[in-house]
């Protein structure tokens, strides 16, 4: 027999379900207990992500288009891909080779490298070639190939067909399994009229300010990915991070201001300092990588990896520096932090993370695109969210926390729906079970015809 404290336990466990699955910042989070690096959150792609192979020739290369794509890589592959490309627009592709915490890497041996070709194999534009620098810890590592359509230097100008070519290296003392790779291809529209110059050297002060020192700390919700980055703003935030972890989040940065950042770590008890313990790595909107040699020592004493961008200007493209030419573009740019999985001996349940985040400058007008500008742009409430740190808007106008919502209503509908029938079988399955509450059941239950239980009016159906 199931009793009403059996009905109460299940009725408390489906409504905290139901606000776990409803609440802002069960996606993407993570348990602070725990040590085990088998335990520490993945990278997670895009959930619209497609699935796709690529092929070791150009000959029988798949087509991708626009959007966000999966693949593998395994050590030593290169890997085509057929890219349509028009004679208006640049076009971005990304790649983020994410091994699985706990995988061996070697420091700057294991890399992948990322270009954009023409049938001829002309490389389109530098070579793009991330590696970890996190001495010997495995995390996710991204940059972007371009093919652009102006400057002096452009080549690859012509509409037709391309190729991206993805290749792993790697030395036989790393891991030999594969590396899961997300793709992701991103168009710029070109502009009405002549491109901006680079800015003049020495144009703006080379000196990183200090990040805010006072103010209120607000909640950050870092993600597990790019995707699901979450939003911060100038001021002071905090959150979880494990050792072994990285955790995403993203700032709106627009023409001509600077992202300035530091990520601290508290002080702790522990043993022996770790070289290169936390590490924050920048990424323009279309995820190429900014500055990503942040990696600091820890000792127990407080520490932080910071880092200060140029100024956003659509001329930095033509620039020397490589730290300067990633911030091109305006939109959301990427913030990975990680944390080594040695400081579990400071950490052990995770450590309290403090972002300080100073946006400087303001916003000065694009350069004038010749048509919509989709993620190279701050769209209005794009600022509000970060603010507050919320998801950031779709490119539609939409947001992901509009789709949270729905999915967790619906969630909860369902929640609801089946705690409803759940306790109405158990009720049934209790009368049935129990003779005295099945003749007690029958003799209370009103009927159309034949003698009524003591107590109910004539004429009363049950229903009002």
């Amino acid at each position: 027999m199931v009793t009403g404290r059996a009905i109460r336990r299940a009725t408390a466990a489906l409504a905290a379900l139901s606000a776990v699955a409803l609440a802002p910042g069960a996606v993407g989070t993570a348990s602070a207990a725990g040590t085990d690096i088998e335990d520490v959150p993945r990278y997670t792609t895009a959930p619209d992500a497609v699935p796709v192979k690529g092929r070791a020739g150009a000959a029988d290369a798949p087509e991708i288009g626009t959007g966000t794509y999966t693949d593998a890589i395994g050590r030593g592959e290169r890997k085509y891909y057929t890219v349509p490309l028009d004679a208006k627009s640049t076009a971005y592709f990304s790649v983020v080779a994410a091994p699985p915490p706990g995988t061996k890497v070697e420091d700057h041996a294991d890399r992948i490298k990322i270009s954009v070709q023409d049938a001829d194999g002309t490389i389109c534009d530098r070579e793009a070639d991330p590696a970890f620098r996190a001495d010997g810890t495995a995390y996710p590592i991204a940059d972007h190939a371009t093919r652009g359509v102006d400057g002096d230097s452009a080549r690859c100008r012509s509409a037709g067909a391309y190729y991206l070519v993805v290749s792993r290296e790697g030395p036989a003392t790393s891991g030999p399994q594969a590396w899961p790779i997300e793709i992701t291809h991103l168009s710029e529209p070109g502009l009405k009229g002549t491109p901006p110059a680079a800015p003049t050297e020495g144009s703006w002060p080379s000196a990183t300010p200090p990040p805010p020192a006072s103010g209120t700390k607000r909640q950050a919700r870092g993600g597990s990915g790019f995707h699901n980055a979450g939003s911060v703003g100038t001021g002071l935030w905090r959150d979880r991070i494990r050792p072994g972890e990285s955790r995403f989040y993203r700032v709106p940065v627009d023409w001509g201001q600077r992202l300035n950042v530091s990520a601290e770590l508290p002080d702790a008890a522990g043993g022996a300092g770790i070289a290169k313990a936390l590490g924050v790595t920048a990424y323009n909107p279309a995820r190429g990588v900014i500055d990503d040699d942040t990696f600091v020592f820890y000792d127990g004493r407080p520490a932080a990896s910071k880092l200060f961008t140029a100024p956003v200007a659509y001329g930095n493209r033509f620039a020397a520096s490589d730290e300067v030419r990633a911030v091109r573009v305006a939109g959301w740019y990427y913030l990975e932090v990680t944390l080594h999985p040695d400081a579990a001996r400071f950490f052990p349940r995770g450590a309290d993370l403090t972002l300080r985040v100073d946006v400087r400058g303001a916003a000065r007008p694009g350069p004038g695109y010749a048509g919509p500008a989709g993620d190279f742009s701050v769209r209005p409430g794009g600022q509000e969210a970060a603010e507050e740190g919320l998801p950031a808007p779709r490119p539609d106008g939409g947001g992901n926390l509009r789709t949270l919502g729905y999915a967790g209503i619906g969630t909860g509908a369902v929640l609801l729906a089946a705690l409803g029938a759940w306790t109405l079988r158990v009720r049934r399955t209790s009368v049935a079970d129990d003779p005295a509450l099945s003749a007690q059941a029958h003799a209370a239950e009103p009927t159309r015809s034949g003698p009524r239980a003591p107590g109910i009016p004539p004429g009363w159906s049950g229903r009002r």
